[in-house]
């Protein structure tokens, strides 16, 4: 028998952006823009604070969406499932591949606390396949903790971040996007980040012209871009929360029914992050019995299977 913890068990419906927010037409003014990514945020804000049980799902899902969007700014191939396979497939410990290792960089994002070191930094720009010189980091994090620290609002402190990167090195935008969700996080004093702004990088708010040139960190506009983006970010996040909040109630519901030894932790690495291999092996539970163990909660519509493959298949919520 599996026992849960009865606060993680229970469960709320997560909030939702405000539909006047979301007005059609678009915003009229960078006031008005501000003032809707302010309502977006602050329905987010209930979220990054809550922690429910299915907060590491969502987290790495939004890590995942990042990254998907990374691979497109840095010229690569890799979509979301392709990111998954390099991943979840690997053997512990062993490399990812280069796009595995940026996919690593966000969900390093999402699962820390948001704080700033060189050291870190450091770390970070190697996974993103930059190359930064050790004083200019430490001269960045002093400039992170004045524009978080600073009375800015939120957006207007992420897109500042972004600018600045830019402008000490143009070829470094893939860190600028990384950095804004960190000070974005430590300025709404999130325990966590949320990867948001990368997501929305070649959507509609910074193409305000269909078919035009994308808005980069600096530029003109580019603060008003990073309000709607946030406004349409905070708005897919919420959405998927309470797709994944539906589901984690699924799963937490017939744990009871699991009886195989394992189950329970199962479970827990469903709830904590996007995939979970069904080949996972653990302390007490072989391969085999995952697979089997997979199979049942596929029956019982608890997991989806998220490959489309009949092998080397991964779940989640």
């Amino acid at each position: 028998m599996i026992r849960l913890d009865p606060a993680t068990a229970s469960s709320s419906v997560p909030p939702t952006v405000p539909p006047w927010a979301l007005a059609p037409g678009g915003v009229p003014d960078d006031a008005d823009a501000a003032f809707c990514a302010g309502a977006a945020l602050s329905a987010l804000d209930m979220l990054a604070r809550a922690q429910p049980a299915w907060a590491g799902a969502w987290r790495q899902r939004l890590a995942l969406n990042c990254a998907a969007a990374n691979m497109r700014l840095a010229g690569r191939a890799e979509d979301a499932a392709a990111l998954r396979d390099a991943w979840y497939l690997r053997q512990a410990g062993s490399d990812p591949g280069p796009a595995g290792t940026i996919f690593g960089a966000w969900r390093q994002l999402a699962g820390q606390p948001p704080a700033a070191s060189a050291d870190r930094l450091e770390k970070i720009v190697d996974q993103l396949g930059l190359h930064w010189d050790g004083a200019a980091l430490a001269d960045l994090c002093t400039e992170i903790e004045d524009v978080a620290g600073s009375r800015r609002p939120a957006p207007f402190a992420a897109a500042a971040i972004a600018a600045r990167v830019v402008a000490m090195c143009p070829d470094a935008e893939l860190f600028a996007w990384w950095l804004a969700d960190l000070v974005l996080a430590q300025s709404l004093r999130w325990p966590r980040p949320l990867p948001l702004l990368m997501a929305q990088a070649f959507g509609p708010a910074f193409r305000p012209d269909a078919g035009g040139k994308r808005i980069r960190p600096g530029e003109n506009g580019f603060e008003r871009a990073v309000c709607l983006a946030l406004l349409r970010s905070a708005t897919d996040a919420c959405r998927l929360a309470a797709e994944l909040s539906r589901r984690a109630e699924r799963l937490i519901a017939v744990a009871p029914k699991l009886r195989a030894k394992g189950a329970g932790d199962v479970i827990q690495r469903l709830l904590d992050d996007d995939a979970v291999s069904g080949s996972l092996t653990t302390k007490s539970l072989s391969r085999f019995a995952a697979r089997r163990l997979f199979d049942r909660l596929q029956q019982l519509d608890a997991v989806r299977e998220l490959s489309g493959r009949p092998t080397f298949r991964l779940f989640g919520l």
